[in-house]
Protein backbone atom coordinates (compact mmCIF):
# COMPACT_ATOMS: atom_id res chain seq x y z
CA UNK A 1 0.00 0.00 0.00
CA UNK A 2 0.85 3.41 -0.49
CA UNK A 3 1.15 6.09 2.75
CA UNK A 4 -2.09 7.63 2.10
CA UNK A 5 -3.49 3.85 1.79
CA UNK A 6 -2.20 2.66 5.10
CA UNK A 7 -3.35 5.90 6.95
CA UNK A 8 -7.16 5.15 5.51
CA UNK A 9 -7.22 1.32 6.09
CA UNK A 10 -5.75 2.02 9.97
CA UNK A 11 -8.85 4.81 10.00
CA UNK A 12 -11.34 2.19 8.91
CA UNK A 13 -10.32 -0.72 10.26
CA UNK A 14 -9.19 -2.68 7.64
CA UNK A 15 -6.02 -4.73 6.76
CA UNK A 16 -6.12 -3.06 3.46
CA UNK A 17 -7.61 -0.97 1.36
CA UNK A 18 -7.34 -0.11 -2.49
CA UNK A 19 -8.23 2.83 -4.94
CA UNK A 20 -11.74 3.23 -6.00
CA UNK A 21 -12.51 1.50 -2.44
CA UNK A 22 -15.58 3.42 -0.80
CA UNK A 23 -14.94 3.47 3.19
CA UNK A 24 -15.88 4.85 6.58
CA UNK A 25 -13.16 6.26 8.74
CA UNK A 26 -12.89 7.65 11.75
CA UNK A 27 -10.99 11.65 11.94
CA UNK A 28 -8.77 13.05 14.48
CA UNK A 29 -9.22 16.79 14.00
CA UNK A 30 -12.02 18.47 12.31
CA UNK A 31 -11.99 22.18 11.64
CA UNK A 32 -13.70 24.72 9.99
CA UNK A 33 -13.57 28.79 9.81
CA UNK A 34 -15.82 31.30 9.73
CA UNK A 35 -17.13 31.31 6.45
CA UNK A 36 -17.76 27.22 6.43
CA UNK A 37 -18.72 26.57 10.26
CA UNK A 38 -21.84 28.65 10.15
CA UNK A 39 -23.18 26.04 7.70
CA UNK A 40 -21.94 23.06 9.52
CA UNK A 41 -23.78 24.36 12.31
CA UNK A 42 -27.04 24.62 10.90
CA UNK A 43 -26.48 21.28 9.28
CA UNK A 44 -25.74 19.91 13.17
CA UNK A 45 -28.37 21.07 14.61
CA UNK A 46 -30.47 20.11 12.24
CA UNK A 47 -29.91 16.34 12.16
CA UNK A 48 -30.89 16.53 15.95
CA UNK A 49 -27.60 15.74 17.36
CA UNK A 50 -26.96 16.00 21.26
CA UNK A 51 -22.85 16.84 21.64
CA UNK A 52 -19.82 16.73 19.41
CA UNK A 53 -18.32 13.69 19.19
CA UNK A 54 -15.32 14.77 21.26
CA UNK A 55 -15.18 18.50 22.42
CA UNK A 56 -11.19 18.13 21.81
CA UNK A 57 -11.01 17.29 18.08
CA UNK A 58 -13.12 20.07 16.75
CA UNK A 59 -11.22 23.00 15.94
CA UNK A 60 -13.08 26.70 15.19
CA UNK A 61 -11.14 29.32 13.61
CA UNK A 62 -12.33 32.77 12.46
CA UNK A 63 -9.79 33.54 10.18
CA UNK A 64 -11.32 34.53 6.63
CA UNK A 65 -13.36 37.98 7.61
CA UNK A 66 -11.31 38.08 10.84
CA UNK A 67 -10.96 40.05 12.43
CA UNK A 68 -14.44 40.83 11.58
CA UNK A 69 -14.85 43.15 8.74
CA UNK A 70 -18.43 43.78 8.64
CA UNK A 71 -21.97 43.30 10.20
CA UNK A 72 -22.39 39.53 8.52
CA UNK A 73 -18.61 38.55 9.06
CA UNK A 74 -19.11 39.50 12.85
CA UNK A 75 -22.32 37.02 12.68
CA UNK A 76 -20.74 34.19 11.11
CA UNK A 77 -17.95 35.07 13.75
CA UNK A 78 -20.42 34.89 16.58
CA UNK A 79 -21.73 32.22 15.39
CA UNK A 80 -18.78 29.99 16.26
CA UNK A 81 -18.16 31.69 19.39
CA UNK A 82 -21.49 30.51 20.95
CA UNK A 83 -21.63 27.19 19.73
CA UNK A 84 -18.03 26.87 20.75
CA UNK A 85 -19.19 28.09 24.16
CA UNK A 86 -22.62 26.22 24.13
CA UNK A 87 -20.75 22.84 23.22
CA UNK A 88 -17.55 23.50 25.57
CA UNK A 89 -15.49 23.05 22.51
CA UNK A 90 -11.62 23.18 23.66
CA UNK A 91 -10.39 24.72 20.10
CA UNK A 92 -11.56 27.75 19.34
CA UNK A 93 -9.45 30.26 18.51
CA UNK A 94 -10.80 33.61 19.13
CA UNK A 95 -9.64 36.56 17.39
CA UNK A 96 -5.99 37.73 19.22
CA UNK A 97 -5.10 34.21 19.85
CA UNK A 98 -6.19 32.33 16.53
CA UNK A 99 -4.27 32.76 12.96
CA UNK A 100 -4.72 31.36 9.52
CA UNK A 101 -5.62 27.53 10.40
CA UNK A 102 -3.42 25.93 8.17
CA UNK A 103 -0.49 27.49 9.79
CA UNK A 104 -1.87 27.37 13.10
CA UNK A 105 -3.02 24.18 13.80
CA UNK A 106 0.50 22.16 12.69
CA UNK A 107 2.20 24.93 15.15
CA UNK A 108 0.07 24.49 17.98
CA UNK A 109 0.71 20.68 17.51
CA UNK A 110 -2.64 19.88 16.88
CA UNK A 111 -2.10 17.71 13.78
CA UNK A 112 0.47 14.69 13.53
CA UNK A 113 2.03 12.40 11.31
CA UNK A 114 -0.40 9.14 10.52
CA UNK A 115 -3.69 11.59 11.62
CA UNK A 116 -6.91 11.71 9.40
CA UNK A 117 -7.91 15.46 9.08
CA UNK A 118 -10.89 17.01 7.36
CA UNK A 119 -11.13 20.28 7.15
CA UNK A 120 -14.03 22.60 5.91
CA UNK A 121 -11.43 24.16 3.53
CA UNK A 122 -9.98 23.44 0.57
CA UNK A 123 -6.30 23.95 1.56
CA UNK A 124 -7.02 21.45 4.78
CA UNK A 125 -4.84 19.35 2.65
CA UNK A 126 -1.29 21.65 3.99
CA UNK A 127 -1.45 18.80 6.57
CA UNK A 128 -0.12 16.13 4.25
CA UNK A 129 3.52 18.08 4.93
CA UNK A 130 3.71 16.25 8.32
CA UNK A 131 3.05 12.53 7.29
CA UNK A 132 -0.65 12.73 7.58
CA UNK A 133 -3.85 12.35 5.37
CA UNK A 134 -5.33 15.46 5.33
CA UNK A 135 -8.40 16.41 3.08
CA UNK A 136 -10.82 19.19 2.23
CA UNK A 137 -14.82 18.44 2.57
CA UNK A 138 -18.00 19.90 2.40
CA UNK A 139 -19.30 21.66 5.65
CA UNK A 140 -22.63 19.23 5.85
CA UNK A 141 -19.81 16.42 5.39
CA UNK A 142 -17.68 18.59 8.10
CA UNK A 143 -21.61 18.63 10.24
CA UNK A 144 -21.76 15.00 10.20
CA UNK A 145 -18.06 13.92 11.51
CA UNK A 146 -18.84 16.55 14.16
CA UNK A 147 -22.00 14.31 15.46
CA UNK A 148 -20.42 10.97 14.77
CA UNK A 149 -16.28 11.01 14.63
CA UNK A 150 -16.71 9.56 10.83
CA UNK A 151 -16.49 10.54 7.73
CA UNK A 152 -16.91 8.72 4.41
CA UNK A 153 -14.17 8.72 1.40
CA UNK A 154 -13.12 7.14 -1.79
CA UNK A 155 -9.62 5.89 -1.57
CA UNK A 156 -7.85 7.93 -3.99
CA UNK A 157 -5.23 6.53 -6.92
CA UNK A 158 -1.73 7.85 -5.71
CA UNK A 159 0.78 9.73 -8.31
CA UNK A 160 4.32 9.62 -7.34
CA UNK A 161 6.48 12.46 -7.78
CA UNK A 162 10.22 12.44 -7.71
CA UNK A 163 12.45 15.28 -7.44
CA UNK A 164 16.34 15.45 -7.55
CA UNK A 165 19.26 17.55 -7.42
CA UNK A 166 20.47 21.05 -5.78
CA UNK A 167 17.64 23.91 -6.00
CA UNK A 168 19.00 27.19 -7.29
CA UNK A 169 19.51 30.12 -4.81
CA UNK A 170 16.14 31.62 -3.40
CA UNK A 171 13.86 28.81 -5.34
CA UNK A 172 11.87 26.88 -2.61
CA UNK A 173 8.72 24.77 -2.05
CA UNK A 174 6.42 27.36 -3.52
CA UNK A 175 8.57 27.02 -7.40
CA UNK A 176 8.14 23.09 -6.82
CA UNK A 177 5.00 23.33 -6.14
CA UNK A 178 3.89 25.53 -8.99
CA UNK A 179 6.35 24.14 -11.20
CA UNK A 180 4.59 20.80 -10.71
CA UNK A 181 1.30 21.91 -11.34
CA UNK A 182 2.20 24.15 -14.71
CA UNK A 183 3.87 20.27 -15.54
CA UNK A 184 0.61 18.86 -15.33
CA UNK A 185 -2.11 21.08 -14.78
CA UNK A 186 -5.15 22.26 -12.52
CA UNK A 187 -6.89 19.24 -13.09
CA UNK A 188 -3.36 16.83 -13.58
CA UNK A 189 -3.49 15.25 -10.14
CA UNK A 190 -7.60 15.14 -9.88
CA UNK A 191 -8.98 13.05 -7.18
CA UNK A 192 -5.55 11.64 -6.73
CA UNK A 193 -2.85 11.46 -3.74
CA UNK A 194 0.15 13.04 -4.88
CA UNK A 195 2.64 11.91 -2.92
CA UNK A 196 6.10 14.39 -3.00
CA UNK A 197 9.75 12.39 -2.76
CA UNK A 198 13.04 12.47 -3.34
CA UNK A 199 16.47 13.80 -2.21
CA UNK A 200 15.40 17.26 -2.93
CA UNK A 201 12.19 16.58 -0.71
CA UNK A 202 14.38 14.50 1.79
CA UNK A 203 16.32 17.74 2.44
CA UNK A 204 13.22 20.18 2.34
CA UNK A 205 12.43 22.64 5.96
CA UNK A 206 9.13 21.64 7.34
CA UNK A 207 7.57 25.48 5.76
CA UNK A 208 8.31 24.08 2.76
CA UNK A 209 6.67 20.75 2.78
CA UNK A 210 3.65 22.74 4.03
CA UNK A 211 3.73 24.63 1.10
CA UNK A 212 4.09 22.18 -1.01
CA UNK A 213 1.21 20.14 0.15
CA UNK A 214 -1.03 23.23 0.89
CA UNK A 215 -1.43 23.56 -2.82
CA UNK A 216 -2.07 19.55 -3.98
CA UNK A 217 -5.92 21.01 -4.30
CA UNK A 218 -4.75 23.64 -6.98
CA UNK A 219 -3.91 20.49 -9.26
CA UNK A 220 -7.24 18.88 -8.31
CA UNK A 221 -5.41 16.64 -5.79
CA UNK A 222 -7.46 15.17 -2.93
CA UNK A 223 -4.14 15.02 -0.47
CA UNK A 224 -0.78 15.94 -0.89
CA UNK A 225 1.61 13.90 1.17
CA UNK A 226 5.96 13.20 2.22
CA UNK A 227 6.66 10.65 4.28
CA UNK A 228 7.50 11.32 7.56
CA UNK A 229 11.05 11.65 8.57
CA UNK A 230 13.77 13.44 11.15
CA UNK A 231 12.82 16.06 10.04
CA UNK A 232 9.34 15.83 10.80
CA UNK A 233 10.58 14.18 13.85
CA UNK A 234 12.33 17.04 15.06
CA UNK A 235 9.37 19.58 14.03
CA UNK A 236 6.05 17.49 16.49
CA UNK A 237 8.59 16.50 18.98
CA UNK A 238 7.84 18.26 22.14
CA UNK A 239 4.78 20.38 19.87
CA UNK A 240 2.05 16.89 19.71
CA UNK A 241 -0.54 17.21 21.62
CA UNK A 242 -1.46 13.35 20.96
CA UNK A 243 0.63 10.39 20.61
CA UNK A 244 1.47 10.35 16.35
CA UNK A 245 2.35 7.25 13.82
CA UNK A 246 4.86 7.26 10.94
CA UNK A 247 3.67 5.98 7.65
CA UNK A 248 5.78 5.31 4.57
CA UNK A 249 4.62 3.70 1.14
CA UNK A 250 5.85 0.10 0.71
CA UNK A 251 8.59 -0.58 -1.90
CA UNK A 252 5.51 -2.60 -4.53
CA UNK A 253 2.78 0.12 -3.58
CA UNK A 254 1.15 0.73 -6.74
CA UNK A 255 1.22 4.13 -8.56
CA UNK A 256 -1.26 5.52 -11.26
CA UNK A 257 1.61 7.68 -12.62
CA UNK A 258 5.21 8.77 -11.36
CA UNK A 259 6.70 12.07 -12.82
CA UNK A 260 10.45 12.92 -11.73
CA UNK A 261 11.87 16.78 -11.77
CA UNK A 262 15.26 17.92 -11.67
CA UNK A 263 15.44 20.58 -9.38
CA UNK A 264 18.51 21.84 -10.65
CA UNK A 265 16.67 23.08 -13.45
CA UNK A 266 13.47 24.67 -12.02
CA UNK A 267 13.85 28.44 -12.38
CA UNK A 268 12.28 30.84 -9.56
CA UNK A 269 8.58 30.79 -11.24
CA UNK A 270 5.11 32.58 -11.35
CA UNK A 271 1.82 31.53 -12.20
CA UNK A 272 0.12 34.98 -14.27
CA UNK A 273 -3.31 34.76 -14.26
CA UNK A 274 -5.47 33.25 -14.37
CA UNK A 275 -4.62 29.55 -13.17
CA UNK A 276 -2.10 28.40 -11.08
CA UNK A 277 -1.29 26.36 -13.26
CA UNK A 278 -0.34 29.21 -16.04
CA UNK A 279 3.41 29.65 -15.00
CA UNK A 280 6.24 31.52 -16.40
CA UNK A 281 10.18 31.91 -15.14
CA UNK A 282 10.09 34.93 -12.88
CA UNK A 283 12.64 36.60 -15.15
CA UNK A 284 10.84 36.48 -17.97
CA UNK A 285 8.06 39.07 -16.99
CA UNK A 286 9.71 42.05 -15.90
CA UNK A 287 7.35 43.75 -18.18
CA UNK A 288 4.35 42.97 -15.43
CA UNK A 289 3.98 46.45 -13.46
CA UNK A 290 2.49 45.84 -10.18
CA UNK A 291 0.11 47.91 -8.01
CA UNK A 292 0.08 45.42 -4.90
CA UNK A 293 2.24 42.87 -2.95
CA UNK A 294 1.22 40.67 -0.45
CA UNK A 295 3.09 38.21 1.76
CA UNK A 296 1.40 35.79 3.96
CA UNK A 297 -1.34 33.10 3.95
CA UNK A 298 -1.80 29.69 4.88
CA UNK A 299 0.94 28.68 1.82
CA UNK A 300 3.99 31.28 2.68
CA UNK A 301 2.91 33.13 6.19
CA UNK A 302 5.43 31.28 8.39
CA UNK A 303 8.21 33.03 9.97
CA UNK A 304 10.54 31.56 7.54
CA UNK A 305 8.60 33.14 4.67
CA UNK A 306 8.75 36.40 6.61
CA UNK A 307 12.94 36.02 6.85
CA UNK A 308 12.68 35.55 3.06
CA UNK A 309 10.97 39.12 2.46
CA UNK A 310 12.88 40.65 4.94
CA UNK A 311 16.09 39.86 3.78
CA UNK A 312 14.97 41.00 0.67
CA UNK A 313 13.77 44.34 1.51
CA UNK A 314 15.91 45.26 4.40
CA UNK A 315 17.41 48.49 4.03
CA UNK A 316 15.40 49.42 0.79
CA UNK A 317 12.14 51.26 0.29
CA UNK A 318 8.79 49.65 -1.72
CA UNK A 319 7.94 51.33 -4.97
CA UNK A 320 6.55 54.49 -5.18
CA UNK A 321 3.87 52.89 -7.22
CA UNK A 322 3.25 50.14 -5.15
CA UNK A 323 1.62 48.73 -1.79
CA UNK A 324 3.11 45.87 0.58
CA UNK A 325 1.01 44.02 2.69
CA UNK A 326 2.64 41.20 5.13
CA UNK A 327 0.54 39.35 6.95
CA UNK A 328 2.22 36.96 9.72
CA UNK A 329 -0.07 33.80 9.76
CA UNK A 330 -0.39 33.59 13.47
CA UNK A 331 0.10 35.17 16.63
CA UNK A 332 3.44 33.09 17.63
CA UNK A 333 4.80 34.10 13.67
CA UNK A 334 3.22 37.86 15.15
CA UNK A 335 5.54 37.97 17.59
CA UNK A 336 8.60 36.16 16.38
CA UNK A 337 9.08 38.57 13.52
CA UNK A 338 8.43 41.86 16.50
CA UNK A 339 11.51 40.04 18.22
CA UNK A 340 13.36 39.26 15.52
CA UNK A 341 12.64 43.07 13.89
CA UNK A 342 11.39 41.77 10.94
CA UNK A 343 8.39 44.20 11.23
CA UNK A 344 10.68 47.00 11.53
CA UNK A 345 12.19 46.50 8.40
CA UNK A 346 8.94 46.04 6.59
CA UNK A 347 7.30 48.95 8.05
CA UNK A 348 10.77 51.38 7.62
CA UNK A 349 10.79 50.10 3.94
CA UNK A 350 7.06 51.33 3.74
CA UNK A 351 4.65 48.21 3.70
CA UNK A 352 1.78 47.44 6.05
CA UNK A 353 2.21 44.69 8.72
CA UNK A 354 -0.78 43.11 9.24
CA UNK A 355 -2.01 41.10 12.79
CA UNK A 356 -2.93 37.46 11.39
CA UNK A 357 -5.90 36.80 9.40
CA UNK A 358 -6.56 34.79 5.32
CA UNK A 359 -7.51 38.63 4.60
CA UNK A 360 -6.78 39.39 0.46
CA UNK A 361 -5.86 35.90 -0.14
CA UNK A 362 -9.97 35.50 -0.97
CA UNK A 363 -10.99 38.55 -1.37
CA UNK A 364 -11.85 39.16 1.97
CA UNK A 365 -10.46 42.43 3.68
CA UNK A 366 -7.07 43.97 4.42
CA UNK A 367 -5.89 44.66 0.13
CA UNK A 368 -8.47 43.82 -2.08
CA UNK A 369 -8.42 44.96 -5.99
CA UNK A 370 -9.66 47.52 -7.72
CA UNK A 371 -10.45 47.32 -11.64
CA UNK A 372 -7.21 46.94 -13.69
CA UNK A 373 -4.97 46.90 -11.04
CA UNK A 374 -2.18 43.59 -10.83
CA UNK A 375 -0.60 41.91 -7.56
CA UNK A 376 1.61 39.51 -6.71
CA UNK A 377 1.17 37.67 -4.25
CA UNK A 378 2.56 34.83 -2.08
CA UNK A 379 -1.07 33.16 -1.73
CA UNK A 380 -2.43 30.13 -3.50
CA UNK A 381 -5.05 31.17 -6.25
CA UNK A 382 -4.80 33.42 -8.74
CA UNK A 383 -8.78 32.81 -10.40
CA UNK A 384 -10.77 35.40 -11.81
CA UNK A 385 -11.86 37.97 -8.94
CA UNK A 386 -10.19 35.89 -6.20
CA UNK A 387 -8.08 38.96 -4.70
CA UNK A 388 -10.83 41.55 -5.55
CA UNK A 389 -12.43 42.98 -8.67
CA UNK A 390 -12.78 40.55 -12.02
CA UNK A 391 -10.88 42.55 -14.02
CA UNK A 392 -7.94 43.07 -11.22
CA UNK A 393 -4.97 40.32 -12.08
CA UNK A 394 -3.01 38.19 -9.62
CA UNK A 395 -0.13 36.84 -10.03
CA UNK A 396 1.72 33.87 -7.54
CA UNK A 397 4.95 33.70 -6.43
CA UNK A 398 7.79 32.87 -3.06
CA UNK A 399 8.53 35.41 -0.61
CA UNK A 400 11.66 36.35 -2.53
CA UNK A 401 10.23 37.25 -5.88
CA UNK A 402 7.19 39.00 -3.71
CA UNK A 403 9.32 41.32 -1.86
CA UNK A 404 11.71 41.89 -4.42
CA UNK A 405 8.68 43.10 -7.23
CA UNK A 406 7.42 45.32 -4.13
CA UNK A 407 11.26 47.36 -4.46
CA UNK A 408 10.93 47.20 -8.22
CA UNK A 409 7.43 47.90 -9.04
CA UNK A 410 7.64 45.02 -11.61
CA UNK A 411 8.04 41.56 -11.48
CA UNK A 412 11.50 41.39 -10.51
CA UNK A 413 14.21 38.02 -9.34
CA UNK A 414 15.99 39.06 -5.83
CA UNK A 415 19.59 39.09 -7.84
CA UNK A 416 17.92 42.56 -9.41
CA UNK A 417 17.53 43.30 -5.73
CA UNK A 418 20.06 42.16 -3.60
Amino acid sequence: MTITEKILAAHCGKKKVSPGELINAKVDLILANDITAPIAITEFKKIGAKNVFDKDRVAFIPDHFAPQKDIKAAEQCKMLRDFSKDYDLGLYFEVGRMGVEHALLPEQGLVGPGDLVIGADSHTCTYGGLGAFATGVGSTDVASAMATGECWFKVPESMKFIYFGKLKKWVGGKDLILHTIGDIGVDGALYRAMEFMGETISSLPMYARLTMCNMAIEAGGKNGIITPDSITEQYVKGRAKRGYTFYSSDKDAKYVEVREYDCSKIPLTVSCPHLPSNTKPAAELSHVTIDQVVVGSCTNGRIEDLREAAEIIKGKKVHPDVRMIVIPATQQIYLDAMKEGLAEIFVTAGAVFSTPTCGPCLGGHMGILAKGEKAIATTNRNFVGRMGHPESEVYLSNPAVAAASAVKGKIATPDEVV
